[in-house]
Parts: C-alpha cells; structure tokens; sequence
C-alpha cells in the first residue's frame, strides 16, 4: 500500500525565533548551551545518515554508499549558528569524518571559548580563510554552511562575503544548518 505524502511545513523567520524563545523559556527551561548541542548532534546524524564516512559505511548493514564522504569543511560564523557548527564538528569527528573548521570571525564569549577548545582538544583543525574554491573542491568531500541562521539581517560583511563567494563557486557538495546563508528565508520564499 502506498503511503500518503504528508506536505512539508517550513518555518518563517518569526516563528523559528518564536520556538526558540519558547523552549528557553521558564516554561521548557532549555539553555542556549542545550539547544545548540542538540542542533550540532542533528546536524551530525544527518550527515553521517546522507553523507557517509567510510567508518560509517563500514560498519553499515545497508550497502555501502556509492561515495564516502571524509573530508568536511564546517564554516562557522559568529553567532548561534556557527556554535551549531562547532558542536556538529566534534560529533562528526567522533563518527570518523576529519572535520575542519573555517572560524574567520570567533566571538570572545564563554560558550564559544569552551567549544572551540573541545575541538581544539580532538585535533580538530582550524583556519582562517579558504583559497579557492577549486582548493576547496580539491581537499574536501562535503561542505557545512554554519554562517548564518534564520535570525540574520542586514547585508552580509567581510570576511563573510568573500567565504560566501567562493563557496557559491564550489563543485563539492554544501549542507547548510538552518537555512543557506545569505538566503532571507522570508524575502526568498
């Protein structure tokens, strides 16, 4: 018997704001800290489901995917979006993907201290700036757009303009977490 579609509900601006307000508040008493380790974990299974590492796919009962994906660039940016990053970088490091990280712009607050040296503490590199995006495509097998999220505005400034441009060059494949950066989820709909 064939299953019924159910129609995929996308959410605004406003209402993702709204949901996490609501979880943070008295009444669900989740912290930033939560929900974003939460969005990083997510983000880290979906990957390791769609986008296998040959760690993954060995021990898989499922056939083995017709590529493996081992090299991930995450692009983390300032804000919460880019802590979703750093947090799906140490999971994915854990699941056998070699991650790095491309953290031009690091905001000197605790949290974001404290995940940059949980990665720090699993090796896991970081850098400054990309090349190219042929030397992206060279070195890595996956992408993950951790720059901006659902409650970004305002034009997009150096240095993230040009890490947007050169990922939009790039052949190898981009996950975004959120929405793709750049993209006003209601302007673009």
């Amino acid at each position: 018997m064939r299953k019924a579609l159910r129609a995929m509900k996308y959410l605004g601006q406003r209402d993702a704001q709204r949901v996490d307000e609501e979880l943070m508040s008295s009444k669900y008493g989740f912290s930033i800290d939560q929900l974003m380790e939460l969005a990083g974990l997510s983000v880290a299974c979906a990957i390791g489901k769609e986008y296998p590492s040959p760690a993954i796919a060995l021990s898989s009962n499922a056939q083995s995917a017709s590529r493996e994906y081992k090299n991930v660039l995450l692009v983390a940016g300032p804000g919460n979006n880019g802590g979703d990053a750093l947090v799906a970088a140490r999971h994915l490091k854990h699941f056998g993907y070699s991650p790095t990280l491309l953290y031009p712009k690091r905001p000197s607050r605790p949290l974001f201290e404290g995940l940059v040296t949980q990665c720090q503490q699993l090796d896991i590199p970081f850098v400054d700036q990309v090349a190219t995006a042929d030397a992206v495509d060279a070195r890595f097998d996956l992408i993950v757009d951790g720059i901006f999220g659902f409650s970004f505005e305002g034009s997009i400034r150096a240095p993230f303009d040009d890490v947007i441009s050169t990922l939009k060059q790039c052949q190898t494949p981009i996950v975004s977490i959120d929405i793709p950066s750049g993209w006003h989820v209601e302007k673009d709909l």
